[in-house]
């Protein structure tokens, strides 16, 4: 199964737009981890499973989100709930509580993926306000078997690295 991942685009609608339209018929599911700024039933945000952020104000989007996806169960938040700016041990115990192996979250805006614990990690960076990097991110995990691979891609659609992960 495939799941794009991004977050963190501030408003910025058309690369949304073509994100989804150049991924929409390889990937299984799409998940925006919050400030997107945009109205939780706007045309951009159509497909895409999101939560809130720090910087939405549209009270439809839920705070947190599960799903399972093929043997995993995926969870997302924003993470300013969860202070993921400072550790990822609020986050991983918001996702014990859920049972979930893997974790998607934003806030940050520094892209990165990391095992811990059994649980898969990732943040896509941000696809308009990037930190420590100046490549605008988005992340795609695509799970087989007993892997995980995550490929990052900037707003081009051109993959800029990629990790594997053993279950």
């Amino acid at each position: 199964m495939k799941v794009l991942i991004v977050s963190d685009n501030h408003g910025q609608a058309e690369v949304l737009r073509q994100i989804k339209a150049r991924h929409h018929e390889e990937v299984d599911l799409f998940i925006h981890c919050g400030d997107s700024e945009l109205p939780y039933n706007s045309e951009e945000m159509k497909g895409f499973y999101g939560v809130r952020g720090n910087c939405d104000f549209d009270d439809d989007y839920p705070q947190q989100l599960t799903k399972e996806i093929s043997n995993d169960r995926l969870f997302a938040a924003h993470g300013h709930l969860h202070q993921v700016k400072s550790s990822l041990l609020p986050l991983k115990y918001a996702a014990e509580e859920e049972q979930a192996n893997i974790v998607c979250f934003g806030h940050s805006h520094i892209a990165g993926v990391e095992l811990l614990d059994e649980i898969l990690f990732i943040n896509p960076g941000s696809i308009e306000l990037p930190r420590m990097t100046r490549n605008k991110t988005y992340a795609i995990l695509d799970t087989k078997e007993a892997s995980y691979f995550v490929h990052y891609y900037n707003e081009k659609g051109e993959k800029l690295s990629s990790h594997t992960f053993e279950k």
